[in-house]
């Protein structure tokens, strides 16, 4: 096989999720979006992408999704793990994992063959990287867009749901992430879990490059921040907000 694998997570969290919930389904991944299950726009960009080989959507609720993605032969439905870095920690230590692995989620229903194309030639060669999206063109297309913002001397960022696993050494990275799994949305403890190296980033003492470069040596790998080109890949559809903004996009664009 010659091409990245893709994994697409779609897994949920334990109890309700009242935001599915508001939409008629119990899982997030099957929320309407541009009248399909949410999940569909993903993979089905991801299996029209040239650079893409293989695509695995890792869910607790394999058969659901299954029945509302389409039939390819490239295409696995896999049971996840308890939590995304458990999930990715598994995929890094299965020696039948095939390399390099691109991770992106259910909820990035914004996501196209262009932005994959970019990410993934930029994202080459990295033992780890991570997209981004900087706040300027962001808050210039969406001028009400309400992120998380990480700052650094230079720019503010915001993650844009797609990173890439270049090698088995990824796994160092995903440890320190499970360490703070639960805080993952609040961008600043995932750099003071690194020690001063990162809280320089976090007080604007370096750029964004010169942060990912110590933190990649203190860890011993390749580190990579890809700021993409569209803005929109920063996008993604975590609460009703996001749903409106979206709808709103693909209509835009439909006409």
């Amino acid at each position: 096989m010659t091409g990245w694998t893709a994994l697409v997570l779609a897994g949920s969290r334990p109890g309700v999720d009242p935001f599915a919930a508001s939409h008629g389904s119990d899982l997030k991944a099957l929320i309407p979006v541009g009248g399909e299950p949410m999940v569909r726009r993903p993979v089905r960009a991801l299996l029209a992408s040239k650079g893409v080989a293989k695509v695995r959507v890792l869910t607790q609720q394999t058969d659901r999704l299954a029945a509302v993605l389409p039939a390819d032969p490239r295409l696995t439905v896999e049971p996840s793990g308890a939590t995304i870095a458990a999930t990715l920690a598994a995929i890094c230590a299965d020696p039948l994992t095939e390399w390099p692995v691109l991770v992106t989620t259910a909820d990035h229903a914004l996501l196209d063959e262009t932005m994959i194309a970019e990410f993934i030639s930029r994202a080459q060669g990295a033992d780890l990287a991570i997209g981004l999206v900087e706040a300027r063109p962001l808050l210039a297309r969406l001028p009400g867009a309400k992120r998380t913002w990480v700052g650094f001397r230079g720019g503010r960022y915001s993650g844009a749901n797609l990173f890439a696993l270049g090698s088995p050494r990824a796994a160092r990275a995903i440890e320190l992430w499970r360490s703070v799994e639960q805080d993952r949305k609040k961008g600043w403890r995932l750099l003071a879990a690194l020690g001063p190296l990162g809280l320089l980033g976090l007080l604007r003492l370096r750029s964004l490059d010169q942060t990912m470069v110590s933190i990649g040596r203190r860890l011993a790998l390749k580190l990579r921040a890809v700021e993409m080109s569209d803005p929109l890949a920063a996008v993604d559809v975590d609460k009703p907000a996001d749903h409106s903004l979206v709808e709103a996009i693909l209509a835009e664009r439909a006409r």
